[in-house]
């Protein structure tokens, strides 16, 4: 598990770093508080709806995982195919939505220059939109593959691009004749499309790299399309798609509320947010090598073997979010610190900071467990939990605090928490039903008389 996962952990911290890295650059603007509140709502909207559609990709890592367990590299080599063809229908949809996007938005009853602010850098992330979703595809198939260094070293690398990217576009240079005018947020938007082109590419050189090397026959990916193959695809994806969407969603719901109380705690918030987006990557990444691990041990027809993958998946999860929290609940001010010097807006950071801590153990568990869930096929036990848990129990509980008893921004955190509980503790419950349910249908086909 973790030969596969420490390499997907460096890429998924890479990967979140570019977000961390955007609000850090925009904190250190002239008004730092409407600079990263703007980046904040554009961000928290483009990725609710660009995870939650290109979640529908995740098929992917059941059916090319399982494929590759039974060795059917051909078989796994058509999946590729149609993802990718998935994939451009999707991104052409994002983009029309978010071309859409600010009719709605400059509607909403939030202050007027953070709207303008977030509409400009959420057009400049909408460029890279179509090598994001070519990223996605080309991702799920070389980590179903094993071959996952790629990936990390790919996306540590983008950090540098977008790093001198921000550098480069918000403060604006001159050297010369050469004038580069200063963009603000939506030169930080610029930098991270420009580093998802990078991705994509990167990944592309990578993935014919493999091809010359192990021979899998990629080309024989290049036939007629089946539209039997983009169904199933699409039916078995689309509640893994619908689970990201709604736990991306109700952090989207919280960043709206919250936007109506104004920039500062707003601004709080989305340090809160990268900081928890950040620790939650690990997990994340493990509970892709989750579902890889159990994938391949269905394909192999080894239930054991994948009810082992997935709970060492899950300890692992645990343990990686249980260290966090501590270190989260320890440097609290330290952390806030380093995304700005401002002291009101630190203040508004370090309680959101405090209820991460609490929550980080059980965010582990239902990514972990949702991993493993996927591997083995089960895209809708995650979907139907969060929906109860964020929606249905976290939401409500979160508006009560929040406004009727006045706590604010604290009392919506503390609503996400409480979701939170539910989900990793639902979740768990579900992979032990799914390892028993596994290893009574290995003891059927091993004894057809009883």
């Amino acid at each position: 598990m973790l030969t596969l996962a420490l390499p997907l952990i460096a890429a998924e911290l890479g990967w979140m770093s570019m977000g961390i890295v955007d609000t850090m650059m925009v904190g250190h603007m002239a008004n730092p508080a409407l600079a990263i509140s703007a980046a904040a709502l554009g961000q928290v909207l483009y990725n609710t709806l660009a995870f939650g559609i290109a979640g529908i990709l995740l098929g992917l890592d059941t059916y090319i995982s399982q494929s590759h367990g039974a060795g059917r590299f051909d078989e796994a080599n058509r999946w590729l195919f149609h993802g990718l063809i998935l994939a451009a229908i999707l991104a052409v949809v994002l983009m029309s939505i978010i071309g859409l996007a600010p009719l709605i938005m400059m509607r909403l009853p939030i202050d007027r220059q953070i709207l303008i602010g977030a509409i400009a850098f959420l057009r400049a992330l909408n460029w890279g939109t179509p090598m994001l979703f070519l990223y996605f595809t080309l991702r799920r198939y070389l980590q179903a593959f094993n071959h996952v260094r790629p990936i990390a070293f790919a996306l540590v690398t983008a950090n540098l691009i977008n790093v001198f990217g921000n550098w480069l576009l918000i403060y604006g240079h001159s050297w010369g004749p050469v004038q580069i005018p200063a963009l603000g947020v939506t030169g930080s938007g610029l930098a991270t499309s420009a580093s998802r082109a990078y991705l994509a590419l990167f990944l592309i050189a990578a993935i014919w790299r493999v091809e010359h090397q192990h021979n899998y026959g990629l080309r024989s990916m290049l036939r007629h399309i089946e539209t039997s193959r983009l169904r199933r695809l699409t039916i078995l994806g689309a509640p893994a798609g619908g689970q990201i969407f709604v736990e991306i969603a109700i952090f989207g719901m919280v960043t709206f509320l919250i936007g109506t109380m104004g920039p500062l705690p707003l601004s709080g918030h989305e340090i809160a947010l990268n900081c928890a987006s950040f620790t939650f990557m690990v997990p994340f990444a493990i509970s892709a090598a989750a579902a890889v691990r159990v994938g391949q041990a269905i394909g192999r027809n080894a239930p054991a073997e994948a009810a082992s993958a997935g709970w060492t998946a899950i300890l692992l999860g645990a343990a990686c979010m249980a260290t966090f929290s501590a270190i989260l609940f320890l440097f609290a001010h330290p952390i806030a610190r380093a995304f700005t010097p401002d002291r009101t807006v630190i203040a508004a950071t370090i309680p959101l900071l405090f209820v991460a801590a609490a929550f980080q153990f059980f965010d582990g568990l239902q990514i972990t467990a949702t991993g493993a869930l996927r591997g083995a096929g089960n895209t809708h036990a995650g979907l139907i939990v969060q929906i109860i848990g964020y929606w249905i129990i976290g939401l409500p509980i979160g508006y009560l605090f929040a406004f009727r008893l006045h706590q604010g921004a604290l009392g919506l955190w503390l609503g996400l928490c409480a979701g939170l509980i539910v989900a990793g503790v639902a979740l768990t419950l579900t992979w032990h039903r799914t390892t028993q349910k596994l290893r009574t249908s290995r003891q059927a086909v091993n004894n057809p008389a009883a």
